[in-house]
């Protein structure tokens, strides 16, 4: 079997597809929290956990008797994302709960390490937009979006890094590109750290606060509502 036949192989099983669209979240799971999230049993969940590790999919550490599983890395996780962009139609809900979950993450949520949804978008295209960004070669960050970078989040990309500064990644809900890459995960991180987003309950939704409202206006001239 040819290495794509093994990939589409490994997410093509229900509950290992579900694990990988759980863990776009970014955070580490143990195998029980998983098997709870998949409605499956733990010797269920631990089966199928080995097999996406073996893929190269997930990575995993042990922390006394616990299991933690994550995302192997941002190529995992660009890979899950632009595949679910690809499924036909939109996820029907399966009730009030699950239809305000899978709202909230279409308005704001984290992909894997960078924002995504409708505010990743828009983040993107105002990047674009004023010049940080440039997509007439390939998309790169310009010597205007390094100087940005530098001031407005300080950050620098290091040298000899092998992840690219800048990428884009296919957004499952808007079916447009938001920013992936070095860049990205920049953005997301300041934006947790300095309270412009916060996390929604326990899944991948974000909400951004004043303070972020603010803060994206003045940096990027993106109303995003509070």
């Amino acid at each position: 079997m040819s290495p794509l036949a093994e990939t589409a192989a490994l997410l093509a099983d229900r509950t290992r597809a579900a694990f990988c669209q759980a863990l776009l979240d970014g955070r580490a799971w143990t195998a029980g929290e998983l098997a709870r999230h998949a409605g499956v049993r733990p010797s269920t969940a631990s089966e199928q956990l080995s097999r996406l590790v073996e893929g190269g999919l997930l990575a995993e550490e042990r922390q006394g008797r616990h299991r933690y599983v994550r995302l192997a890395g941002p190529e995992a996780a660009g890979l899950i994302e632009a595949l679910a962009s690809y499924a036909p139609g939109t996820p029907r809900p399966d009730g009030l709960r699950a239809s305000g979950r899978l709202g909230a993450e279409a308005r704001a949520r984290t992909c894997y390490d960078h924002l995504a949804g409708r505010l990743g978008v828009t983040l993107a295209d105002a990047m674009l937009a004023r010049g940080l960004v440039a997509a007439d070669a390939g998309l790169a960050v310009t010597p205007a979006g390094r100087a940005w970078l530098a001031d407005a989040l300080a950050f620098e990309h290091p040298a000899g890094s092998r992840r690219p500064l800048v990428r884009s990644c296919l957004d499952w809900t808007e079916r447009r590109h938001h920013l992936a890459g070095a860049l990205g995960a920049a953005l997301c991180a300041t934006a947790l750290d300095r309270a412009w987003v916060r996390r929604v309950g326990s899944g991948r939704a974000v909400k951004v606060t004043p303070e972020g409202a603010e803060a994206f206006r003045d940096l990027l001239g993106v109303h995003a509502d509070a």
